[in-house]
């Protein structure tokens, strides 16, 4: 594994011949994975808006008005219910996302039940909750949390234009703590904000400097919503996208590559291809936090035509 990549570097690879760049992903997704698996995670919204930070893509931002209703922070009894219905479903892991800038310790407890709680159920655990101190880090470490998520968006240079409450360096300290803690990271970024293709080689740079590499790797592809200040974003091009997701997988070729927010507008056909360009996890359930998901049916008829389980 490499932390020494350049942008030019980056840029070669994801300008290499479609066929060429899927070949080598998929010769960096065998040597490390089973091809024929994937593994099926759900995400639940522990707590729903009102966050003090104004990430341009999120609806949960108290900065814009998209008719989101804010609510508190889920009983823990109701998310462990939650858990199991997903297990139930064929979920392997359970993430849980709470809106606000920072955790505070006085919701500390409940959501180290909730880890505790969840890992009981035989689930891997993940949570992602904005900015740690190291004591919080520590102690959700101690409650058997295996993953923190919390992404770089995309890369330095472009992320202001994005983001203006929280900065770069906040985000690698959060990362940081969570390192010293021994929880492992779940971080990547969300492609087509209307950033540069030189801004998703510095994300891939970014995450490359981490030492190790993050063991998740969640790629999302923007969903617009309106009253955002990112909801008339255009696109990025499907074919595109794929190539980021054969990239990722060839500079992290030892971790998981998720295929997150943006499959409900996706084709199958388009999934599929990012499924074969290296990425080995997807969302299932019928929403992702705020935004649509593809649901059971959908994903059961992808799963069964590729051939692949979970």
């Amino acid at each position: 594994m490499r932390h020494d990549w350049t942008r030019a570097e980056v840029l070669a690879l994801a300008d290499r011949p479609f066929a060429d760049l899927i070949f080598e992903a998929q010769q960096a997704l065998r040597a490390h994975h089973s091809p024929g698996a994937v593994q099926k995670s759900r995400l639940l919204n522990i707590k729903t808006g009102g966050c003090a930070e104004n990430c341009g893509y999120c609806s949960q931002s108290a900065f814009v008005e998209t008719g989101l209703k804010a609510s508190k922070l889920m009983a823990v009894e109701d998310v462990l219910a939650a858990a199991a219905q997903a297990k139930a479903e064929g979920a392997e892991r359970f993430c849980m996302g709470a809106a606000w800038r920072e955790l505070k310790d006085r919701d500390l407890p409940a959501i180290a039940a909730m880890t505790r709680g969840v890992k009981e159920l035989g689930l891997e655990t993940c949570m992602t909750l904005g900015m740690l101190t190291r004591a919080q880090a520590g102690a959700l470490a101690d409650a058997g949390l295996d993953y923190y998520n919390h992404n770089l968006d995309t890369g330095p240079d472009y992320y202001p234009t994005v983001v203006s409450t929280r900065t770069y360096q906040e985000r690698l300290d959060t990362l940081g703590v969570c390192r010293e803690a021994g929880v492992k990271l779940c971080c990547g970024g969300i492609l087509g904000m209307g950033e540069r293709i030189e801004d998703r080689a510095d994300l891939i740079v970014e995450l490359a400097k981490l030492r190790p590499h993050p063991e998740s790797v969640p790629i999302n592809r923007l969903v617009p919503i309106e009253g955002t200040p990112l909801g008339d974003a255009a696109p990025i091009d499907g074919l595109e996208f794929v190539r980021w997701i054969a990239v990722a997988r060839i500079v992290f070729p030892r971790s998981t590559v998720r295929l997150a927010a943006g499959r409900e507008a996706m084709s199958e056909e388009l999934q599929a291809l990012c499924l074969l360009a290296g990425a080995n996890s997807i969302f299932i359930g019928e929403r992702l936090l705020t935004t649509p998901n593809p649901g059971q049916a959908r994903d059961e008829k992808l799963m069964e035509s590729m051939g692949l389980a979970s």
